[in-house]
């Protein structure tokens, strides 16, 4: 191993090395300065953090590193930039597990990367409030399995949360959180991308998320998350894969494939859910809240219900309320649910009967609903909807929708070989969307809609098919 070190104005170095599976910056960015340094022990990481610059890329050299109780890894006061953060990465994907007590501690810090680590810590990896555009990507967490433990939380300002995966926890706690700083504020532009999530198998009736995106004393404060091209199998742990509980997210490109947890907007307002497959599990999608739109969402073989437009206990939640009526439901008001396809599920589209305040002034257009058990449609006291263009089929009867606004007719599927039906030549549902403003210019296999939209999510063309249900290869460490 080189072990010279030399020092370049403020910045700790050695010789550059090519990390070929991370970036530091953008594709085309070169870090300037002094930019490599391998480390052996704790103390040399430590040291080369310190000293780090924009553009550093700091290499543990593989192996198992015990942090000692109470001298955690710290990253304090360090200034990496969009273009050039400071990367800290192990030798070997893989190749570097942490364990103790903690291993990474974040104080008033921007642009710095983790890459590459399996974390086995005991404690909460934490990205605090005071740090911004902190990266974790490529990692494998498993941490402690101990109740109440909530593996990761991210609390910082243009966060990413990429390529890794979270997997075999069987206590409760949430695998990753997102939060902000004091009780009611939310980080802003989160991304969580391509990471795997799997086998969560707490046995409880709460409290076992995959993803948390907030929580009740956040709903209103708008977090502009994004959460996308992510895979969830096996995901147990709670009726919510992801457990939506703030304002103007966008959910999207997700497939949730073998689990009990679906996409569910339990608090907050003007959220998009879009073009996510939920194959083969338990729940799929659930409402609550004002403004939000579900469009291009396909569920299929679910043994419960497809899509739930939820009743309230309170009509909306607003500035100043108690914390006992913030947690409480707020009902549906204003939502579109357009082009979907919901096939073959336990339950296909319905409302509940537990709470007594009604949903509100929903739009329900252009969607397939298809299904062999009970009503397609078993909406509860509903006020001022707009339903229009729906398709329904299969031996399950029409439910309670309106007559006049769907049709009895097969929409033509054909299953193909990735297991999704998709519309076939001839389909009555080609060209015959009904919405006057067009909710979305794509559909769930990213194909173009043209200006006369298909029912469903699925848009018949020849064009290839960019999007598919995700599989293991498109995620986690070794994702593309």
């Amino acid at each position: 191993m080189d072990r010279r070190r030399f020092l370049s104005g403020a910045t700790l170095g050695a010789a550059l090395i090519t990390v070929p599976w991370v970036t530091a910056g953008t594709a085309s960015a070169k870090p300037q300065g002094l930019c490599a340094l391998n480390v052996s022990s704790l103390t040399e990481l430590q040291t080369a953090i310190n000293r780090a610059a924009p553009g550093a890329v700091i290499t543990v050299e593989n192996g198992t590193y015990a942090v000692p109780s109470g001298k955690p890894i710290t990253v304090k006061g360090r200034r990496g930039t969009k273009d050039q953060p400071i990367t800290i990465i192990a030798q070997s994907r893989g190749g570097v597990t942490f364990t103790g007590e903690q291993s990474f501690v974040f104080d008033d810090s921007t642009g710095v990367t983790l890459s590459g680590f399996e974390f086995r810590q005991s404690t909460t990896l934490e990205i605090p409030a005071n740090c911004s555009r902190i990266r974790l990507t490529r990692n494998d967490f498993q941490l402690a399995d101990l109740p109440d433990l909530d593996w990761v939380m991210v609390r910082a300002d243009y966060s990413k949360v990429d390529r890794n995966h979270f997997h075999h926890k069987t206590t409760i706690g949430v695998m990753l959180c997102i939060e902000g700083a004091d009780d009611d504020k939310m980080a802003t532009g989160v991304h969580v991308v391509r990471n795997y999530f799997s086998d969560h198998s707490f046995a409880g009736d709460n409290g076992g998320e995959p993803i948390r995106l907030g929580v009740s004393p956040r709903a209103l404060s708008t977090a502009s998350a994004t959460v996308e091209y992510n895979l969830f199998e096996r995901a147990n742990g709670d009726p919510e894969a992801i457990s939506v509980k703030s304002s103007g997210n966008f959910i999207r490109h997700n497939t949730i494939r073998n689990s009990r947890g679906g996409i569910v907007l339990r608090h907050g307002n003007k959220s998009v859910v879009e073009a996510n497959f939920i194959l083969d599990g338990k729940d799929g999608i659930r409402i609550y809240g004002n403004d939000h739109k579900i469009v291009n969402n396909y569920i299929a073989g679910l043994s419960s219900r497809a899509l739930v437009v939820g009743s309230g206990t309170v009509r909306d939640h607003f500035p100043g309320e108690s914390k006992e009526s913030r947690r409480k439901n707020d009902a549906a008001d204003r939502v579109l649910i357009a082009h979907n396809t919901l096939l073959n599920n336990g339950g296909t589209l319905s409302g509940e009967t537990n709470r007594t305040i009604e949903p509100r002034d929903c739009t329900i257009s252009d969607n397939i609903f298809v299904g062999d058990n009970e009503d397609l449609v078993s909406m509860s006291t509903t006020g001022n909807f707009t339903w229009s263009g729906n398709i329904l089929w299969g031996s399950g009867g029409n439910g309670n929708i309106p007559a006049g606004t769907f049709r009895r007719v097969d929409p033509k599927l054909v299953q193909g070989t990735d297991g999704i039906s998709r519309l076939a030549a001839g389909s009555p549902a080609i060209d015959s969307a009904t919405l006057s403003t067009a909710p979305v210019t794509l559909d769930i296999d990213g194909q173009a809609r043209g200006s006369l939209r298909d029912v469903g999510a699925d848009e018949y063309s020849t064009a290839a098919i960019a999007n598919r249900p995700l599989t293991t290869a498109d995620v986690g460490p070794g994702a593309p």
